[in-house]
């Protein structure tokens, strides 16, 4: 299933260039058209001044790591170094973030390289054709690839590194853990959630290696405790290179975050409140000396307490005050394209078993631990899963078609290529707005905001919609509650009016905020915690008996003069 003629491997090699320049297309062409997102105005801002001031505590206070925004940013800073002006990071937006996220592409095309890297291993050479076909047309993952984010770039370096892991289970120690150890750095450098699958993806991949080895099986008649002591011996090595691969990447990791050599303010702020006594005269003045901050430690355990305090989500129209096991399972369901689930329900008809290759199994390990994720604001956080899951299915596939000669059980040929045209035609359709994509068992793009909120549906990108509606209909005075971090949201002739911040008690206090005028409510705004704010469960009661007047893909607009 590895082995490949010359000519194959020309032939791989302009299958990955066809896909990746029209999907590369795609995402330059959306970007144009999609508005900054909740996040991207604040990687800008970290990036450019990490990359003045060798500083990254913007990024490392909010929990967010270097590697994407550093590379989305450099073609910006190179830019105004040699223009010998600074960009402004607020009014020069629509200058520079097309930039930052045509730099993104790096990571996509990655993310491609290594999809076939993992579907030639397992599937040979058709086993990595379809599987970078089945990434390279997904609306989600092209949503996000068209963006200066952090989520494609996590998935290009967990994909490199669970090939890399699995290609040196048997090769020496540049192999077995030099190499997976850089890139299990380079994973937790894109998003701290990459050393999260990272170790997820070693134990999987660690423990099937040594099951098909056989060594793993303990003795006919060994006892219980017998039986945990051979499994303790025999998973001694795998258990010292996950500690080896691990310790590799921090190394990485806190190499490449550095450090500005200054004490914590918020160590330091701790340490004088503690009550008087041996720790206090031990820590004050520890706090004021230990000048290693900000460094990799401080986003990660950002993320550590984002992650363990989590916070409510929207599903199905409903607010849940936490969060809920059910969310990312439902979720799957109606972001996947519809023809990816069918090719999914062919391979689980004719060869299920085909679908527990390496990448199989790693993704089923990543989709048992989603359920108990306490931040569910997005499919992008499965993400990681579903490239691996595509893989496995492409792998599947090809086995199918390896194996099944006359009177064989595989997915026809014909029926794939259906299935490929069908989703190329959906993900055409879905452009320029991959990140609202909702299948239409679901009820398409229209009933997105009606199941899920946040970067599902409107993550903040849809001011330039509302522009052109305002436009179309003779500008009139419009107020404009807005969920998101785009500059151009209080840009005349349209108003910004935070309504879950004022002093609002009634529908008259809401109107009178409003004043005469149209209301555009963006989609999350609408699905957020009612009872965030008592102005936010005044707004939202009172917009659900009104009758919107149109819609424009994130925001639903009101007639209220």
């Amino acid at each position: 299933m590895n082995g490949s003629s010359g000519s194959g491997r020309w032939v791989d090699a302009l299958w990955l260039v066809a896909f990746g320049v029209v999907s590369s297309v795609w995402c330059v062409t959306s970007a144009a058209r999609v508005g900054p997102t909740f996040d991207e105005p604040h990687h800008l801002n970290g990036g450019l001044v990490g990359w003045r001031t060798g500083c990254n505590k913007i990024l490392m206070k909010a929990g967010c790591m270097p590697l994407p925004v550093d590379v989305q940013t450099l073609p910006i800073y190179v830019w105004e170094r040699v223009r010998g002006v600074p960009f402004d990071q607020v009014g020069d937006m629509e200058t520079i973030l097309p930039v930052a996220r045509a730099a993104n592409l790096a990571f996509w095309w990655l993310l491609l390289v290594y999809a076939m890297k993992l579907g030639r291993t397992f599937g040979g050479r058709w086993g990595g054709r379809l599987a970078v076909a089945l990434a390279a047309i997904d609306p989600n993952f092209l949503g996000h690839a068209a963006l200066a984010t952090t989520d494609i770039s996590v998935v290009a370096c967990v994909l490199a590194f669970v090939y890399h892991f699995h290609h040196g289970r048997d090769g020496g120690p540049v192999r077995r853990v030099l190499v997976p150890g850089v890139w299990f750095g380079l994973a937790t450098i894109a998003k701290v959630s990459g050393m999260i699958f990272g170790v997820q993806a070693m134990l999987a991949l660690g423990l099937l290696h040594l099951a098909r080895t056989g060594v793993l099986a303990p003795p006919a008649d060994a006892t219980a405790r017998g039986t945990l002591a051979h499994l303790w011996a025999v998973t001694f090595g795998l258990r010292k290179d996950i500690v080896a691969v691990g310790l590799l990447g921090m190394v990485v990791v806190f190499g490449y975050c550095g450090s500005d050599w200054q004490p914590e303010p918020t160590f330091v702020k701790w340490a004088d409140k503690l009550p008087d006594g041996t720790l206090k005269t031990v820590m004050t003045p520890v706090s004021r000396q230990l000048s290693i901050f900000p460094n990799a430690g401080e986003a990660i355990a950002q993320q550590v307490k984002h992650n363990m305090r989590g916070h409510g989500t929207y599903l199905l129209g409903e607010w849940h005050h936490r969060a809920t096991w059910k969310y990312f399972p439902v979720v799957l369901t109606m972001k996947t394209p519809l023809p990816m689930l069918a090719l999914l329900a062919a391979v689980l008809l004719v060869r299920p078993r085909a679908l527990l290759s390496p990448p199989g199994v790693v993704a089923l390990v990543l989709l048992a631990f989603s359920l108990n994720y306490r931040v569910q604001i997005g499919v992008r956080f499965m993400f990681t899963f579903v490239a691996l899951g595509y893989v496995a299915l492409a792998v599947a596939v090809a086995r199918g078609w390896a194996d099944g000669g006359p009177g064989g059980r595989y997915v026809p040929r014909w029926v794939v290529a259906a299935l490929l045209a069908v989703q190329a035609g959906t993900t055409a359709w879905a452009w320029p707005d991959g990140l609202s994509y909702f299948n239409q068992a679901w009820g398409g793009y229209a009933a997105g905001p009606e199941l899920l909120h946040d970067s599902n549906t409107d993550w903040g990108q849809g001011l330039p919609a509302l522009r052109d509606w305002h436009a179309k209909h003779g500008e009139p005075p419009t107020a404009v509650w807005y969920y998101g971090a785009d500059p151009s949201s209080a840009r005349p002739p349209l108003e910004r009016v935070m309504l879950n911040y004022l002093p609002i008690r009634s529908e008259a206090d809401l109107r009178a905020a409003v004043g005469r005028r149209y209301l555009a409510a963006s989609a999350t705004m609408l699905a957020s915690n009612p009872d965030a704010t008592p102005a936010n469960r005044v707004a939202t009661d009172f917009l659900r008996t009104q009758t919107p007047v149109a819609r424009t893909g994130q925001f639903v607009i009101y007639d209220l003069r």
